[in-house]
C-alpha cells in the first residue's frame, strides 16, 4: 500500500513539474523566436502581435494534441474497421452493417437499450427531484441527502455485488439469504431467480444505476430549487395555490434547465452502461446491451474487430447528437447571462 501511494504521489510531482517545465520553456522560447527591439518600432509591433496570435496555442496545444490522439484517432480508426472483416485485414464494405441490421441478438441489445433510456433518465430524474424538494423542507435533509448521495462514491461493479446479494436466490430448502426472496418467503411467496426472468429482469438491473444516479440528480436540482426567489413561492402561497401546484406550476418551469441538464447527462451514461450488466448477468436471460455486446464480439471467441467497431460506431452515434444538443443549450444559457 506504501509503495502504491508513493508510486502515484510521484507520477503526480513529475506531471506537474513536467507541465511548468513545458510552459516556462515554451514561452522562452517564442519570446527567443519573436524578439522586441527597442530600435525597430515596426518589428517589435509585429513580433508582439505574432506572440499573442502563438502564446495562447502554447496553452491548448497539449490538450488538443491528446484530443487528437485519444480521441479523433481511435474514432477515425473504428469508423475505418467498421468495413473490414474480423481480423481487420480485408474490405468487406458494408457487410458488417448489414450483419447488425439483421442479428436477433443486436436487435434485442437494442430493445434493451431503449428500454433502459425510457426508464433509468425519467425515474433518476423523478426520485432526485422529489426528494431535493422533501428534503428543502426538514431540519435533518442534509443528513438525509448525504445517504441518498452516498452510492454515487462506489463502483458500478461494487454496486452490483451488493444488489446481487439482495436479489440472491438460494434452491431446495436452503435458507434464502437474498433479502429480497426473503421477504418474499416471509409474506409466503415462492422465491424467484429475479435476474433470469426475461424482460423484467432488466428492470432489475435498472435499479441498480437509478439508486446509484438518484443522488446526482438530487444534488443538481437541490441547489437549483435553491435559486427559486422566496417572493414567488410566498406570492403563489397568498394566491391560494397548494403544495403541489406550487411544485408543478412553480417550482419545475422555473428548475426546467437543471432538469434537461440532469436528464441528459443520465441518458448519455445509460446508453454507455456495461458494468452493471457484466456484473450482474454478463448479458444472458435477454439482457444484453450494446455495450456488452461490443465487449463480447470484441474480446470473446476470437474476436472480431470489424463487427464490435460497428456496435461502437452506432453507440457514439446515439451519444452525439445529446451531446450536441446539451453544449449548444450550454452556450445559449451563457449568451443569455
Amino acid at each position: 500500500m506504501l509503495s502504491q501511494i508513493v508510486s502515484a504521489l510521484s507520477v503526480v510531482v513529475v506531471a506537474v513539474v513536467a507541465c511548468s517545465a513545458y510552459f516556462y520553456f515554451s514561452n522562452k522560447i517564442l519570446d527567443l523566436a519573436l524578439p522586441v527591439k527597442d530600435g525597430d518600432i515596426r518589428a517589435a509591433s509585429r513580433n508582439l502581435n505574432r506572440r499573442a496570435l502563438v502564446r495562447p496555442w502554447l496553452f491548448i496545444g497539449p490538450a488538443l494534441f491528446l484530443l487528437i490522439v485519444y480521441l479523433v484517432y481511435p474514432v477515425v480508426a473504428t469508423f475505418i474497421l467498421s468495413f473490414y472483416d474480423r481480423a481487420g485485414l480485408q474490405f468487406v464494405g458494408l457487410a458488417n452493417y448489414k450483419w447488425a441490421l439483421g442479428d436477433r441478438e443486436f436487435r434485442q441489445s437494442i430493445f434493451n437499450n431503449i428500454l433502459w433510456l425510457a426508464v433509468v433518465p425519467a425515474a433518476c430524474t423523478f426520485f432526485g427531484l422529489v426528494i431535493a424538494v422533501m428534503t428543502d423542507r426538514i431540519w435533518w435533509g442534509n443528513i438525509a441527502k448525504s445517504i441518498v448521495f452516498m452510492p454515487m462514491a462506489i463502483s458500478f461493479v461494487g454496486a452490483s455485488v451488493i444488489w446481487k446479494f439482495i436479489y440472491e436466490y438460494r434452491g431446495g430448502n436452503d435458507v434464502q439469504i437474498g433479502l429480497l426472496n426473503a421477504i418474499v418467503q416471509t409474506f409466503g411467496g415462492t422465491p424467484e431467480v429475479w435476474i433470469s426472468i426475461p424482460f423484467w429482469n432488466n428492470f432489475f438491473l435498472m435499479i441498480i444505476l437509478i439508486w446509484i444516479q438518484t443522488g446526482f440528480a438530487m444534488v443538481i436540482l437541490s441547489a437549483a430549487l435553491r435559486g427559486i426567489p422566496e417572493e414567488t413561492i410566498e406570492a403563489a402561497v397568498i394566491d391560494g395555490a397548494n403544495g403541489w401546484q406550487i411544485f408543478w406550476r412553480i417550482m419545475v418551469p422555473q428548475v426546467w434547465g437543471s432538469i434537461a441538464v440532469v436528464w441528459t447527462t443520465i441518458t448519455i451514461l445509460v446508453l454507455k452502461v456495461f458494468d452493471i450488466v457484466l456484473t450482474m448477468t454478463n448479458g444472458q436471460w435477454q439482457t444484453m446491451v450494446l455495450a456488452n455486446l461490443m465487449f463480447d464480439w470484441m474480446f470473446r471467441g476470437g474476436g472480431d474487430s470489424g463487427r464490435s467497431a460497428v456496435i461502437a460506431i452506432i453507440i457514439m452515434l446515439a451519444v452525439t447528437p445529446i451531446m450536441v444538443w446539451n453544449v449548444r443549450r450550454a452556450n445559449r444559457e451563457l449568451k443569455g447571462h
